[in-house]
């Protein structure tokens, strides 16, 4: 008799059971649409803006026109997208009005140097942000970085790139172009010098070309191959050495800086500096934008750039493209934050942070 109660009970809770899943299940179908419908009636009619921390012209400015381009047609309610440029400070104003001024409602979103979230854990002055509290929507590419010496330099080697008192153009201070020869200097011995104050990228190659410096470092390998093809087809440049978690397939002739570290401290420091090449071209809104528009942004851009017409596109302007996702980007960088202290100490050792 008991038995036979307790099956009755067991089949009567079954039963409730089922019944609140399958309202539960209607409740969320129905929640889902809803939702989607919400967020695309905020977009429809809107222009968004996608902010540039570089000039027009430079790779990044090529990487936003094309992303924005194609993200606008997956986009919910189909708004447009118009690039629009903040340079200075090596993008890191763009970055500060992403946190501290811009909308935090889903219709601005930028474009930025991917060593900004280091620049911030490094402690570098005018990062007054947190990475981790940024929204990460995703980046166009993995990148790899060079450094490039001109041909009428002479350098042919690595042994005599390390050896020689070289001079580096550079943008403004904290920028890859100005931080990578520097961090050669304090961490693996080179005497390089590096001139500031080139204001855009290309700038960067025209004072190579004309004689007032030797090279550039913090050159990404796509941006080189897109915009001077032509001086890698006749070597007018040497590349010494790359700036990546591994080596390029095109660059397996060209050592890794990891290559270069002669101990464990150098290696490990390096390759927390590194790890912002992971981050590639990133794309992030400000904080605080609702979690609904921020999974619509990261959709699109996913969409977006594994679009075959994308794709494409981006072949024939020689642009490198590995898409990562926003939610991996969110997901580095706070791993990131998380680094021991005697690594971070070291890192910032040597960009010259203290």
């Amino acid at each position: 008799m008991v038995l036979a109660l307790v099956d009755i009970l067991i089949v009567q809770s079954t039963q409730r059971t089922s019944i609140i899943m399958t309202l539960a299940v209607a409740l969320l179908a129905g929640a889902q649409p809803a939702a989607a419908d919400e967020v695309a009636d905020f977009y429809k009619g809107k222009n968004l803006s996608l902010f540039v921390g570089y000039p027009p012209g430079g790779g990044y400015d090529v990487y936003a026109r094309l992303v924005a381009r194609f993200m606008a047609r997956y986009m919910p309610g189909q708004p447009q997208i118009t690039v629009r440029h903040k340079p200075g400070a090596a993008s890191l104003n763009l970055v500060s009005e992403l946190y501290n001024v811009l909308p935090r409602d889903g219709t601005m979103f930028g474009l930025f140097s991917r060593s900004v979230a280091m620049d911030r854990l490094l402690g570098r002055a005018g990062a007054n942000f947190s990475p981790v509290e940024l929204n990460w929507i995703g980046s166009a590419n993995n990148e790899v970085s060079i450094c490039a010496v001109w041909h009428g330099v002479g350098v042919r080697t690595i042994d005599a790139f390390m050896a020689r008192p070289l001079t580096f153009a550079a943008n403004a201070p904290g920028a890859e172009s100005d931080v990578f020869p520097r961090i050669l200097n304090n961490l693996l011995g080179t005497k390089f010098k590096v001139v500031t104050g080139y204001p855009g990228v290309n700038d960067l190659s025209l004072a190579m070309e004309r004689g007032e410096t030797d090279g550039r470092c913090g050159w990404t390998w796509s941006a080189a191959k897109a915009a001077r093809g032509d001086w890698i087809r006749d070597n007018k440049i040497y590349i010494a050495v790359q700036f990546a978690t591994g080596k390029h397939p095109e660059l397996q002739h060209v050592p890794l800086v990891t290559d270069l570290a002669r101990n464990d401290r150098e290696r490990d420091a390096l390759e927390l500096i590194l790890s912002q090449q992971a981050m590639g071209r990133p794309f992030a809104a400000p904080p605080g934008v609702p979690a609904v528009r921020v999974a619509a942004l990261r959709g699109a851009f996913a969409r977006a750039v594994a679009d075959p017409d994308f794709l494409a596109e981006a072949d024939k302007q020689q642009l490198e493209i590995k898409l990562v996702e926003g939610a991996t980007l969110q997901d580095m960088v706070e791993r990131m934050f998380k680094s021991p202290p005697e690594v971070i100490a070291a890192a910032k050792a040597a960009i010259g942070q203290r």
